[in-house]
């Protein structure tokens, strides 16, 4: 009998990993020059607090999250797995997700674990928060420039890994102006060998500003090979957010210490058919 096996991520069609093909052209020459004016602890620590404040923002929105995943061989996809969720807030303003569209699962030579949807929800939109900084290697790498914005560049690496807990090890890149994490790449680690092994691919998130203060993920594709102790498999993934909405909850919102106007929820706005 044929194991299945396990990995995280997702992906959308091909046309949207040329759309990422395109933003990856955009990037300019890394300059390994150290920042003037500021230091680097000192961009650390702005991007830092304002990661805090977008993961307390993001808790107040809704959002349409797509995403799929297609294994293939030799070229050809062999297997793929699709779904959207609206994520909304009920009458009593509790986070609900609302699956919206779920075609039948065809994969067959992976399988979707715990980690993988765990991932999806919380590592994929990487954030890197005030509270949680003690526990990485930051490492300054320079500066380049991302499509229109200039923006500060470092390595993250975990200290350590403490038993059933995750992490992200890669890049990252901070717009010099809002001082917020705009890009990142790299994976969620550790990988999973023993038992049914659960490998996990690495990724790019892009991320848009909304509503003119904060940068939320929008893109996160990925493009690679998992090598399992038995076989290689291909996949490609993408992960897209979309439809972001203020909901006027009782929740409190801040933005460089000023508490934010609730927002209102507009149910007709709230998306509720799946995507054509």
């Amino acid at each position: 009998m044929h194991t299945r096996r396990t990995l995280a991520l997702w992906l959308l069609p091909a046309s949207c990993l040329l759309l990422a093909a395109s933003c990856l052209a955009q990037e300019g020459r890394l300059d390994p020059s150290p920042p003037r004016g500021i230091s680097t602890d000192d961009i650390i620590r702005r991007f830092a607090a304002k990661e805090k404040e977008f993961k307390e923002a993001r808790d107040a929105y809704t959002y349409r999250q797509s995403y799929s995943v297609q294994t293939l061989e030799g070229g050809t996809v062999d297997g793929e797995f699709q779904q959207v969720i609206d994520i909304l807030f009920d009458d009593q303003g509790r986070r609900v997700e609302n699956v919206v569209f779920a075609p039948q699962n065809t994969l067959t030579r992976i399988s979707m674990s715990r980690e993988d949807f765990d991932d999806l929800e919380k590592r994929l939109p990487f954030v890197l928060t005030s509270d949680e900084i003690g526990d990485y290697n930051i490492s300054y790498v320079g500066q380049q420039q991302q499509d229109e914005l200039h923006t500060y560049v470092f390595d993250i690496s975990p200290r350590t890994m403490a038993k059933n807990r995750r992490y992200f090890e890669g890049r990252i890149w901070v717009d010099d102006q809002d001082f917020q994490i705009v890009k990142t790449y790299g994976k969620n680690v550790p990988d999973i060998r023993k038992g049914q092994e659960n490998l996990f691919p690495r990724f790019t998130t892009y991320r848009e500003q909304i509503d003119g203060r904060y940068w939320f993920p929008t893109y996160t594709r990925a493009d690679d090979t998992l090598h399992f102790k038995n076989q290689d498999v291909d996949i490609r993934m993408v992960v897209r957010y979309q439809n972001y909405k203020r909901f006027g909850a009782k929740t409190r919102i801040t933005y460089e210490g000023q508490e934010l106007p609730k927002g209102e929820p507009d149910k007709k706005d709230q998306p509720q058919e799946p995507p054509k």
